[in-house]
């Protein structure tokens, strides 16, 4: 599982139909398959008790576990992508006890779940998934990423910082990512912002283009610092190139999986949120009050809420 520059997992690429366009930015994966009528028949016989125990030999339990973790997952998107938070949480719930020895599945899954406690306003319930993260993978960067989010809503900046730095040591010194997301972090407290800009600048050197998730930190660092105009320049161009995506994935609507879909609508509709309002305060700042009143309608339309972990 990816996750964008929040912290929020990413679903695996659609192959378009052959007549729709490509996503120019997107880098190939596998799309994920479906569960087949075999599987989900053992995970409902699994899961009403109806499976004798002499099934659950070393030759089937994998099988059954791999069954049930993919529906949970499946189910969870849809949920997620309907805004049911709590029914999503109880899918990625149950696909966490069904893979108990999978140490890096259960870490990607438990952040997950963080993520959406986030954005049902639970950080210390995010902050306890994320320990036992990396309790299970203690090399892994997104449970301090996560961490530094919650610890942002929580106002404990010390505490987001000190977690954005443990993730970029993991990560390497020079990931992009883990570069951006210290950046972001530091620009959402108000601290560090000239450190901040070196970061973002630094990540948009080491990637390949420019991703519109950091250009809209870089926009919001720029505001931030008082270099409103230069702001607008960059954030027009984050809310361009996310604009285009979010067509390019409309096409699919009715073509391709409906939940997973809506999934990714809702996440670029997230993304879109937090650089329009971005946009509307530099606007603000620039004297641009017209254009900073729409842009901050737009995000207010589209979801942004700092309380919800959408900032």
């Amino acid at each position: 599982m990816k996750y964008d520059r929040l912290g929020f997992p990413i679903p695996p690429e659609f192959t378009p139909p052959a007549d729709a366009p490509a996503k120019p930015s997107a880098s190939p994966r596998t799309p994920r398959p479906a569960a087949g009528r075999g599987k989900r028949a053992i995970v409902l016989l699994a899961l009403c008790g109806i499976v004798v125990p002499s099934l659950f030999a070393p030759a089937i339990l994998p099988v059954v576990r791999e069954a049930v973790v993919e529906w949970s997952l499946d189910r969870a998107v849809g949920r997620e992508a309907r805004g049911n938070l709590s029914g999503a949480q109880d899918e990625v719930s149950r696909a966490i006890e069904w893979s108990p020895d999978d140490a890096m599945l259960r870490c990607r899954l438990l952040c997950w779940r963080a993520m959406l406690r986030i954005e049902d306003r639970d950080p210390r319930g995010a902050l306890r998934d994320a320990g036992a993260a990396l309790a299970a993978a203690p090399t892994a960067t997104q449970p301090h990423r996560v961490q530094a989010l919650a610890h942002v809503m929580l106002g404990q900046a010390e505490e987001a910082l000190a977690a954005a730095e443990a993730a970029l040591q993991l990560a390497g010194r020079g990931n992009a990512e883990a570069l951006n997301h210290r950046a972001y972090v530091r620009a959402l407290l108000g601290r560090d912002l000239p450190a901040a800009l070196a970061d973002i600048d630094a990540a948009l050197a080491g990637s390949e283009g420019a991703p519109a998730e950091f250009l809209d930190t870089r926009g919001f660092i720029l505001h931030l610092l008082g270099r409103h105009q230069e702001a607008v320049d960059q954030l027009n161009l984050a809310i361009d190139e996310t604009g285009q995506r979010r067509r390019q994935l409309t096409l699919l609507v009715g073509r391709a999986d409906r939940d997973d879909v809506a999934y990714r609508l809702r996440s670029l509709d997230h993304g879109l949120a937090v650089m329009h309002h971005h946009r509307g305060l530099a606007c603000r700042a620039a004297g641009l009050e017209g254009q900073a009143r729409q842009d901050l309608e737009i995000a207010e339309q589209k979801g942004f809420d700092p309380s919800r972990g959408i900032f």
